[in-house]
Formats: structure tokens, sequence, C-alpha cells
């Protein structure tokens, strides 16, 4: 027996995979913060936001849930774009349980029935739940009609209905899960609820400050890097430098903004998010440069290390 396995504690203890699945902005980063009780995946209105295909973890008294989070499937337009597809592709190759999130706020469109299409191929699921979400924000008559809609996207074991911002269900969701589980050991560790470098995770949260400050194409075209990373634990000071990339001189303007004010107001808006990351105070200098066309160079999104790439 593995030391995953004694530390299980019995036979009945349960583990397993499930993948977060749904059109972009269905709620699933969202729902991932809120099931794992802190901030690991960003969020925005902005379409496509996800670009990683990250995992979360999910530990109870008798199983342990690692939710893949994946980016939201949508017809690409750019070498960018199907990467992130394939990421969610992948995801769906191997896990014990599919959760099908659907924005109750929304009609149910093309995009749904493309992603629900996807899947029904999944040939490794034991189970595949459909969850409604954002029902904090809509009438029961909404979320009954909408409940009414989606059972004809397919055969599901189960539809739940759950708020990710007010908590509501998220109980229920873990519960039908884990019925789900197989037996198995505990694939992480206790203490870990992210398999997300801390790294990627900077990246992530200063894009994201990025995607909350522009508009329009610009959110899009923007990469981050991190450059270096110097921790002094003497100083409780943690130093980064990052460089934040886009396609065109126009939208460098766009995000410095007049004077700097642009790129100080990330700056802030991301220091106060990394300190609470970290537990250290953050110095934190950003830097904006061009690089034209790296949405459609695979090479470079691999280098940023979106979808695949990492």
């Amino acid at each position: 027996m593995s030391d995953n396995a004694a530390n299980s504690g019995s036979e009945e203890f349960k583990s397993g995979f499930v993948a977060l699945v749904g059109r972009p902005n269905a709620g699933k980063s969202t729902l991932t913060n809120a099931l794992v009780g802190r901030k690991i995946a960003i969020t925005s209105d902005t379409p496509q936001t996800t670009r990683h295909r990250l995992r979360a973890i999910v530990n109870r008294e008798n199983s342990q849930i690692v939710f893949v989070d994946t980016p939201g499937l949508h017809k690409p337009h750019d070498a960018l774009g199907d990467e992130v597809n394939q990421s969610t592709f992948k995801a769906l190759e191997d896990v014990d349980v599919i959760a099908f999130l659907v924005d109750s706020t929304q009609a149910i469109g093309r995009g749904d029935e493309w992603v629900a299409e996807y899947v029904k191929k999944s040939r490794s699921a034991l189970a595949r739940i459909l969850v409604l979400t954002k029902v904090d924000i809509s009438s029961a008559e909404q979320v009954q009609a909408q409940i009414d809609r989606v059972k004809k996207l397919g055969d599901f074991d189960r539809i739940i209905a759950l708020s990710a911002v007010t908590d509501f269900n998220l109980e229920g969701l873990l519960s039908e899960i884990e019925q789900h589980l197989p037996a198995g050991p505990r694939w992480f560790p206790e203490d870990m609820d992210t398999d997300q470098s801390i790294e990627v995770m900077i990246s992530e949260f200063i894009r994201e400050k990025v995607l909350y400050s522009t508009f329009d194409e610009v959110p899009h075209a923007v990469g981050v890097q991190l450059d270096d990373l110097e921790q002094s634990k003497k100083d409780d000071i943690t130093k980064i430098y990052a460089t934040i990339f886009v396609e065109r001189d126009s939208q460098k303007g766009i995000i410095i903004g007049k004077g700097g004010s642009g790129i100080k107001k990330i700056g802030e808006t991301s220091r106060a998010d990394l300190e609470r990351l970290l537990g250290t105070r953050v110095f934190l200098d950003l830097r904006v440069k061009v690089k034209k066309g790296w949405r459609k160079d695979a090479s470079q999104i691999k280098r940023f290390g979106y979808g695949e790439g990492l």
C-alpha cells in the first residue's frame, strides 16, 4: 500500500478528478475560488479570461476532490484560442466526473450546445452533472425555466442550481460529486489547494487587473510574463518584476495611461492581491512591451504558458 493510500484512512476513502466545463463566463473560475475558499483563479467579465487549466483541491473527511478549472470552450479565432480549447479537450479525456456549467441568467445558445456535444463524447466520466450558476441573481421562475431548457442538452445524472457568490448549495454539489467518485488515495497533500505554481499565479493576478482596467480588444491582446522574483525573509518583502505584452503601440498607450496613471492603477490593485497571496509586502515593477501578433504565434503562446504551454 502506498503512503498516500495509507494516509487516506480507510478503503472507503474516495478521490477523483472533476472537470469544470462551460462556455466563457459561465462562472467556472468563480466557482473554483468558492470551493477552495480563497482566490486561486482570476475572474472578470471579459470572455476567455481563463487561459490556464488549473487544478483546485478540496479535502473532505472521506474524500479528496480535484477540480480541473478549464478555459471556456469557444470558436477559436487565432492560435491562442485554439490552444486554450485544446487545454479543455485534454481535461475531458481522463476525469471521473464532468460538471457542465450553464449561466442561469443567460439564454441557452449555440455555445452551450457545442460544449454539451463534447461532454457527451467523454468516455472516461463516471457521471455528468449539469450545474446552473448565478442563481443569486435569478428569480425562481428563471431558474425553473432554465432547468427545463437544459434538460434538452443531454442526459445528466443530476442538475444542481447554485451560487458561488453566496455559497448557496456548494455542499450539495460536493456531496453529489462525492457519491460518484471511485475509491482511491489522497493524490495531493492535505495542505495543498492548487497545483498552480506561484509564478503563474502572480502573472495571472497581474493580467486580471489589466482586464479590469481596459476594454474592447485590449484585454484579449494582453499577456504577462514574470521576469524575476526575489524574496527577502529578513525584510519581509517580495520583489516582483514583470512585463505586460500587447500587440500594438496603441494598446501600450492605453495600458500606461496619461502620465502613467493606467499602469500605476494596475500596479496598486495588483499589489494588494499579491500581498494577500504571498503574505509579505510586495515591491512590484511593471513594464509594457509590444510583441506584434503574439496570439498567432504558437511558440510565443507556449512561452507565456497559456493553454498546454507549461
